[in-house]
This record gives C-alpha cells, sequence and structure tokens, in this order.
C-alpha cells in the first residue's frame, strides 16, 4: 500500500544554508581568469555546466561565484544564448545589463501578481520603468 504525504514539499531536501557554500578567493580567482582569457567578449561565451565542469564546481557554486563578482564590479555578462563571458565592449555590458533588468522586472510582475497589488504599488518609491 502507498500512502502519500499531505505536504510533498516536505519530502524535498532543505538547502545549505548560503554561507556553507560561500564560495573561495582561489575559485574566485580561477574563475576571472579563465573567463578573462579565453572567453572574452559575447562570441567566446561558455555555458554554465561546461564552466562549472572545467573549474570543478556545482552549478550553484558557479552561479554564486558569478553574483559576487558582478557585486565586485566585474563585467561578466551572460544570457542564455550566448553563455557566460567578459563583455569586451560598452554594447555587450548593455545587452547583458538589459537581460538582468527584464529578468529582475519579469521577477517583480510575478510577486506583485502574488500579492494581487498593482505593480505600481508593488514599486513604491524606486520608480523603475515597467
Amino acid at each position: 500500500m502507498t500512502t502519500t504525504t499531505a505536504n510533498p514539499a516536505a519530502d524535498l531536501p532543505v538547502p545549505a544554508p548560503s554561507h556553507w557554500a560561500r564560495p573561495r578567493p582561489e575559485q574566485m580567482a580561477a574563475l576571472v581568469q579563465l573567463l578573462s582569457t579565453r572567453h572574452a567578449g559575447r562570441a567566446n561565451g561558455v555555458g554554465a555546466e561546461a564552466l562549472a565542469a572545467h573549474l570543478g564546481l556545482s552549478e550553484r557554486t558557479l552561479r554564486a561565484l558569478v553574483s559576487e563578482a558582478r557585486e565586485a564590479g566585474l563585467a561578466i555578462s551572460a544570457t542564455p544564448e550566448t553563455g557566460y563571458y567578459v563583455a569586451q565592449t560598452a554594447e555587450e555590458l548593455a545587452e547583458s545589463c538589459e537581460f538582468l533588468r527584464a529578468r529582475a522586472l519579469h521577477s517583480l510582475r510575478i510577486e506583485a501578481q502574488l500579492r494581487r497589488i498593482p505593480m505600481h504599488d508593488l514599486l513604491g518609491q524606486l520608480h523603475l520603468p515597467t
């Protein structure tokens, strides 16, 4: 006899706290070195799976490294079509920023729907273009 769980999400593994998977400085150095030397420019982009494998990281750790590098001001660009690369031109950087903005606005639209409030009420004082 098979029993079903009332809450299927309760059976899913709980992710470790983000501070457990904190990227190490040598991982950051390896990422920056690889992207700067072999993946400079949109035409040389590399997919997350291949990049993570080359660095010996999980894709989750790779994404954390990329976020940390971007927060430090490194121009690591990416779209699903191009993969990760270091922006070589203002156009490449602008394209990446546009992609990130669109993704952020999409997430905010979903939040507004879940909260059942208009987008402009959610954004409040931010005055982001929608």
